[in-house]
């Protein structure tokens, strides 16, 4: 009973925040992905985060075709569809399509940590990496050794920025910058009817602006090349398969990736015009008729 006793509440950690979220942090040695904050954080859509970070921790040759993510996630085909379009254009995800030695086509996936064009910043020559010399402990002992598979340089060395634009003089550059982007307005307007009038002969070919835009000029060299739209039409949608893996619109561009031979020109010969017989009156009926000469028409030669 001698003991002093409090009721007060304990006093806060200093530093603590009083407000907000407060991560409890447990160092991973095994079972982990690093993810840049520049994907974590991005502005949009949740399902186009949650799809990255879950190819980020697949091992390589693992599937991750549209029909394989519907099977992992809950989401349907057009949501993962989308976040895969998202992350291609924002320069994560890269689709090329390669021949095998068997001469089948095959669609690869190349997925990257940063975007594409984003180099990290190298150091000057003047001070080149040099190792950093593990420190001791205080007792005298060994150093102690790095958790995981982390070196002492990468302890020493600060992170790089994710949100830090390329410096134009590393040469880096994105597509934004190389090759403008289409615009619907610029595309031949005979080449818009033809793509956007697809769904009226198959319900499944819908199209957004950008796909129209990016499939306007391969349509209009068909048309240049004397191909009327009723053609290209009957061409772009015949024999179709009756499920699509992934967008129609890549369908259509492989379909339209071939130009069409041109037609021969037409021989300059004029065309022949038949005769004009002159009109003759029938010498039994009177009757106006067309002939090379005076005679009877063929009622009355019938008759006669």
């Amino acid at each position: 009973m001698a003991d002093s006793q409090s009721n007060a509440p304990s006093r806060a950690t200093a530093g603590a925040p009083t407000s907000g979220v407060i991560h409890v942090r447990t160092r991973l040695t095994a079972d982990f992905t690093v993810i840049a904050n520049a994907l974590t954080q991005r502005r949009g859509s949740a399902v186009t985060i949650g799809v990255a970070a879950y190819i980020l921790s697949l091992p390589d040759g693992a599937i991750v075709s549209i029909a394989a993510l519907c099977r992992h996630f809950t989401e349907g085909e057009i949501l993962i569809s989308r976040a895969l379009r998202e992350l291609e254009a924002a320069g994560y995800l890269e689709r090329r399509r390669e021949r095998g030695p068997d001469g089948q086509v095959r669609t690869r996936t190349f997925f990257y940590d940063a975007p594409r064009g984003q180099r990290q910043p190298t150091p000057p020559p003047d001070r080149p990496n040099r190792p950093v010399r593990p420190r001791k402990s205080a007792e005298g002992g060994p150093p102690p050794q790095p958790l995981g598979n982390t070196t002492a340089n990468d302890e020493a060395a600060p992170p790089p920025s994710p949100a830090a634009p390329p410096s134009p003089s590393h040469g880096a550059c994105t597509a934004s910058e190389t090759t403008p982007p289409l615009r619907l307005d610029d595309a031949d307007p005979q080449a818009v009817v033809i793509l956007a009038s697809l769904r009226i002969v198959d319900r499944r070919l819908i199209l957004s602006r950008r796909e129209v835009a990016e499939l306007a000029p391969a349509v209009a060299k068909w048309l240049a090349r004397g191909l009327r739209p009723e053609e290209i039409t009957g061409l772009l949608t015949a024999g179709l398969p009756g499920h699509f893996q992934s967008r129609p619109a890549r369908i259509l561009a492989y379909r339209l990736g071939e130009v069409p031979l041109a037609a021969p020109p037409a021989p300059n010969t004029p065309p022949t015009q038949r005769a004009v017989l002159p009109w003759q009156t029938c010498d039994g009926c009177e009757r106006a008729f067309r002939a090379p000469e005076p005679s009877s028409c063929r009622d009355c030669r019938e008759a006669a």
